[in-house]
């Protein structure tokens, strides 16, 4: 049993979407086929991944450093102790050798994109969807099917007024969607409050709505921000300022009573454990937001949710950023409190399996064995090809 192949493509994200920083219409994503020699319905197995939203293609860093260190190592030397399966923790130690510490970013997402396909493949060889893959490994076989999702939406586009944005958010209530988040900073804030008092009366409760600055706020502007936010009582307030900033999250965490949110864009456990030590978010309320294929993937998050624990934090503050069918098994699998959707919103990207469906909230996974890329048509064809070629 080997892995015989890893092959990398560009792909534009095809997108006229804008958050408070920048728009996505020059955006591209990493996808990842991972193929081995184990035959199943007569066609090798393999495993696939791509890098998420929000960071660019990442196949320099694959194809010079990553997948050839995977392809000079020895095979035996992948393969778990029963010989039966790859085992993805080698396979990331592999890929980190000589690799100095520090400067995350700059391999993480590489790094984990590689690393979740590994895991699709090692699920599909062991014949089983992926989340419940992770959870024998690391959560003692307990795994939900069930798992609640929020959407993520609330964008700004030319010509997008109050009308347009209700439009939008009703039409994820009708999608079986209960709790929304929407984008603030992109508008100026007697605007922004204009278009989040609207949205609140269409969802009746703070608790039902969050807001995500995309950490587009300088420290005054975060600050003034929180002022104002906090009578909504939100379920959270989401990356106000750079995401390094930790001294400005403790600021905001000594009179913002409700939720913070933060952490899709650290990218590693220590990036976490010094979120957690030196920003004053609060383990009873705040949360967490990890993208696990642009933070080194599966093997990472196990070990970072670890490291909460010590200091701790439950893996129900953990909710991950991606709103993909990555994030989702991976939220499943490891327990965490909810995870991300993006429906219709990043194209072939976006969302779950095109037979998914919400029902209040919640979304049941499906049987397919590994993420189940093979339940969205637009994607697999892309995915397939790369594997095919």
């Amino acid at each position: 049993m080997k892995i015989t192949d890893i092959r990398e493509i560009a792909v534009p994200v095809n997108s006229n979407l804008r958050n408070a920083v920048f728009d996505f219409s020059q955006m591209t994503t990493s996808i990842v086929a991972v193929i081995t020699d184990v035959v199943r319905d007569g066609a090798p197995v393999v495993g696939y991944a791509f890098n998420s939203t929000g960071r660019y293609a990442c196949g320099a860093q694959m194809r010079n450093r990553l997948i050839p260190r995977i392809a000079k190592a020895e095979p035996d030397s992948l393969l778990n102790e029963a010989g039966d399966n790859i085992d993805p923790e080698k396979a990331l130690a592999v890929m980190l050798q000589g690799e100095k510490p520090g400067g995350h970013t700059e391999r993480s997402i590489a790094v984990g994109t590689i690393e979740v396909a590994i895991w699709d493949a090692v699920a599909k060889i062991a014949e089983q969807p992926l989340y419940r893959t992770i959870a024998d490994r690391y959560s003692s076989g307990e795994a939900s099917q069930r798992m609640f999702v929020y959407v993520g939406g609330g964008w700004y586009q030319p010509g997008k007024g109050i009308p347009e944005l209700l439009a939008e958010m009703r039409g994820y209530q009708e999608m079986g969607y209960t709790q929304l988040k929407m984008k603030v900073g992109g508008a100026p804030l007697a605007e922004d409050l204009a278009r989040l008092e609207a949205v609140l009366d269409l969802v009746g409760d703070g608790q039902l709505l969050a807001v995500d600055a995309n950490c587009g706020f300088d420290n005054e502007t975060a600050l003034e921000y929180g002022r104002a936010l906090a009578p909504y009582n939100l379920r959270w307030y989401e990356e106000p300022a750079d995401p390094l900033d930790f001294a400005l999250i403790a600021r905001l965490a000594d009179f913002y009573e409700p939720p913070l949110a933060t952490g899709e864009n650290l990218f590693s456990t220590q990036d976490v454990q010094n979120l957690v030590r030196y920003s004053g978010m609060r383990p009873d309320r705040d949360v967490i937001q990890i993208d696990p294929p642009q933070s080194y993937g599966v093997t990472m998050m196990s070990r970072t949710l670890a490291m909460l624990a010590e200091h701790g934090w439950s893996p129900k503050s953990v909710m991950p950023h991606g709103g993909n069918q990555m994030s989702l098994h991976i939220a499943a699998g490891f327990g965490l409190g909810l995870c991300e959707s993006y429906p219709n919103t990043f194209g072939m990207f976006s969302g779950f399996a095109d037979d998914a469906e919400i029902i209040d909230g919640y979304i049941t996974l499906d049987d397919r064995p590994g993420i189940g890329f093979e339940g969205q048509a637009d994607l697999y064809k892309i995915m397939s090809e790369l594997s095919a070629g």
